[in-house]
């Protein structure tokens, strides 16, 4: 718990500014041309609002200042063909823009839309001081990078900024990129749907402790299902407030991603723990197995912190659109990878000494196999396939569904009335803990061999042949035990 309050510091330490939506600070460089935001606009819908200030620093022609503000698109003769090339010149990244196309907004007083006044101070310096304002039209969604020059001086950049980005008037959609739509209502959605999860699991959780057989791994099932809707509940903070002021509560969103990432390594540990046998076949692990996987969850936990920093330190929001186009998200992807060979190999051997399982471990391995892949090839589809545009926000949906997906699909396989096919119903948790402190009780090392049709002693939990549905979340009496 320790590690983990550590790790959280550390990264809410690491919160960056925002990029998006409503993009304000001073900006001081000794370069000619520089970077500030990015936003996907509607067409015809799409606006900026901004305002800029800065000391001009010579006379061009006969005005005074000489700065612009640059705004580029996403096709590969604009934005992609200036940025990020640091062998191109501030000339020459401007020289790719259609001043006829409103494209370049000179922040002097001679070009009358940019609104620029001079003021001088009373200290006798001059200050320029710009305000106004851009529509955008274009035949899609697009996205628009904006950017700042003083390609005739030589003293670089010092200006101070506030840009407001908004789509149409609506709630939902005023302060959101165009790939950021939706997000909200996937997030609120899935909130819902994943609180039923976690209700379902308390019931659940309450009949088997009272019965003692309240394990370890459903413990961790239903911790990793609560950190999931803690994350979901402070994203939707954030995302709500977002729609309101185009900032939002970036520490919200921050926390709310590292719960998700607690909840799938978490979800993760219980998967290859029970593809060890944990609870199934065993009470507990051999030494070196429980070192194999502390040193592995360690590592990946460690590697997960890594790169989630490195994502907040050096994301270039110039060139990624979403986290899975950064070197932070392809080792993302490897470790998935990573983690989905570890779960084979546990299953392999655990299957190798219990074949019987075989009934609860095929399908087990068959699902959770698609849950490991489907991420990667998620990603192929997005980089390949999904509009750039539309991108952020159909991983997001996707995401989420294969979430709901797995928890879902964990939660009907272990249920009670499933028979004694796949949890241990029929191990008490006392004579686990009896074993343990050198009593009488199932051996924690190797639970006994039984057939996965046995009807000697388990046969309230096993029934006839098929499974039966009216019975998904009940939990029956094991048969000649008195239950307290």
């Amino acid at each position: 718990m320790k590690r983990l309050l550590s790790v959280l510091f550390v990264l809410l330490i690491h919160v960056s500014h925002s990029q998006g939506k409503y993009i304000s600070g001073h900006l001081v460089t000794a370069e000619q041309w520089a970077f500030l935001g990015r936003f996907c606009f509607l067409s015809e819908l799409g606006r900026l609002k901004f305002q800029f200030t800065y000391s001009p620093q010579e006379v061009c022609g006969n005005t005074v200042g000489c700065q612009n503000i640059l705004l580029y698109y996403d096709e590969d003769d604009q934005w992609p063909a200036v940025y990020p090339h640091p062998e191109k010149n501030c000339s020459s990244k401007e020289a790719v823009l259609n001043v006829n196309n409103n494209q370049v907004l000179n922040l002097t007083t001679q070009y009358v839309w940019s609104g620029c006044e001079p003021v001088v101070s009373d200290d006798d310096s001059n200050t320029m001081t710009c305000g106004g304002g851009r529509s955008f039209q274009s035949v899609r969604e697009r996205w628009w990078y904006i950017a700042v020059s003083n390609c005739e001086g030589f003293h670089g950049l010092n200006i101070q900024y506030e840009m407001t980005l908004t789509n149409g008037n609506s709630y939902w959609t005023q302060h959101f990129s165009a790939d950021e739509f939706h997000i909200l209502e996937t997030d609120i959605t899935f909130l819902v749907l994943f609180a039923g999860i976690l209700a379902l699991s308390i019931w659940v959780a309450t009949i088997l402790k009272s019965r003692q057989l309240f394990h370890t791994s459903y413990k961790m099932y239903m911790s990793a299902v609560g950190f999931h809707v803690f994350s979901l509940f402070l994203l939707c903070l954030h995302y709500g407030q977002y729609g309101n002021d185009g900032v939002g509560l970036p520490a919200a969103q921050l926390l709310g991603r590292i719960f998700q990432s607690v909840s799938s390594l978490v979800f993760l540990l219980m998967l290859i723990l029970l593809g060890k046998g944990y609870t199934v076949t065993r009470g507990r692990l051999s030494h070196s197995g429980s070192v194999k996987i502390s040193v592995f969850m360690t590592l990946y936990t460690l590697a997960y912190a890594i790169l989630f920093i490195y994502e907040r330190e050096f994301f270039d929001a110039g060139l990624v659109l979403y986290l899975y186009e950064s070197p932070a998200g392809y080792g993302l992807i490897g470790l998935q990878l990573l983690s989905w060979l570890w779960f084979c190999y546990a299953i392999f051997f655990t299957l190798k000494h219990y074949p019987e399982k075989s009934l609860f471990y095929v399908p087990y391995f068959f699902f959770y196999t698609l849950w490991f892949l489907a991420g990667p090839i998620m990603v192929l589809i997005a980089a390949f396939v999904i509009s750039k545009w539309a991108r952020e926000k159909i991983v997001n949906g996707l995401e989420q569904s294969l979430a709901f997906c797995a928890y879902t699909f964990f939660l009907i396989l272990t249920r009670p009335g499933a028979a004694n096919k796949n949890f241990p119903f029929h191990v008490r948790t006392s004579q686990q803990n009896g074993t343990a402190n050198g009593g009488t009780g199932v051996n924690l090392d190797h639970f006994p061999h039984q057939s996965m049709y046995s009807t000697s002693t388990d046969s309230s939990f096993i029934g006839g042949g098929g499974p039966n549905f009216t019975e998904l979340f009940t939990v029956a009496t094991p048969t000649g035990v008195r239950v307290e």
